[in-house]
């Protein structure tokens, strides 16, 4: 992605520091940066994490609000600048999907019910599971080629009935070629990270994996033929971490690539590996 850079200058007595933000100031983006030792930084008020080299990560989900404050405080807890951050709003489509099998929009039996309950606490307790490292500030890359079928933020109606957006991009087969040919295509990690989660047939999911980039940012990708990592390993941008298929709740061959940070704040993978997507910024 093309970063836009901001420049906070804190006139301590000391020369003046530059604290540089690097990332997408639009709903769905994330924006990193890092402090020097000692310095704190709040977003309205909410302390942001930084790991022991300085490194900070916040992000923006999809109905992020057009304004926000950035504080920065030293280690006596003195506000050493604030910056109002200004945040470009989106529009989202409507996205129908059909042929669903009806338990997969609407799960009624108790086993089906059980199965749910239990992967969500599965997928919580793996979103906690929060690693070191920095490959959020890498320029992510595609992890599969493909057509782009169902968008970030789109308003999903399933079988007729609605419900929630879609929080992530799906990378189908390229059109004029056989879907079904495009499974067992090599999925890439997108950037570096540890695998926190490697689980196959969930419900919706089918099968899962989820890698942290560092600070929480993890990548989650759903609906794999095979699974070719275990939880802990190490992967680097480019490793293959399993293939394309269509598990779970599927109408066909593809790659659901999501991308949460915490794990409530969902994010727009098709910012981080396209150019023309960053925005400014404040005033």
């Amino acid at each position: 992605m093309r970063f836009i850079s901001i420049f906070f200058l804190c006139f301590l007595s000391m020369p003046a520091l530059a604290i540089e933000l690097k990332g997408n100031f639009t709903q769905g983006g994330y924006v990193y940066g890092q402090v020097e030792k000692g310095q704190n930084i709040y977003l309205n008020d909410s302390k942001i994490n930084t790991d022991k080299d300085g490194y900070f990560l916040f992000g923006f989900n999809r109905e992020y609000p057009e304004t926000a404050t950035l504080t920065i405080k030293n280690e006596r807890g003195e506000i050493t600048e604030t910056k109002k951050l200004k945040i470009k709003q989106r529009d989202y489509n409507i996205e129908r999907i059909d042929g669903l099998p009806p338990s997969k929009v609407t799960p009624r039996t108790e086993e089906q019910q059980a199965q749910i309950s239990k992967e969500w606490t599965i997928k919580q307790d793996a979103y906690k599971d929060i690693q070191s490292g920095n490959g959020f500030t890498q320029k992510f890359i595609q992890p599969v080629e493909g057509r782009f079928s169902g968008f970030y933020g789109s308003q999903r109606i399933l079988n007729g009935e609605p419900r929630r957006p879609h929080f992530g991009l799906d990378i189908a087969a390229p059109k004029g070629t056989n879907p079904m040919d495009y499974i067992g295509t090599p999925i890439k990690s997108p950037a570096d990270g540890i695998i926190t989660l490697a689980r196959k047939n969930m419900y919706f999911e089918g099968n899962m994996v989820f890698i942290d980039h560092g600070q929480g940012l993890v990548s989650i990708m759903m609906h794999l033929e095979d699974i070719n990592v275990e939880k802990g390993e190490h992967v680097k941008q480019g490793d293959i971490i399993g293939t394309l298929g269509m598990t779970g709740r599927a109408t066909g061959p593809h790659l659901h690539w999501g991308l949460r940070l915490n794990g409530g704040i969902h994010l727009d993978p098709q910012l981080m590996i396209e150019d023309n997507q960053s925005y400014a910024y404040n005033d």
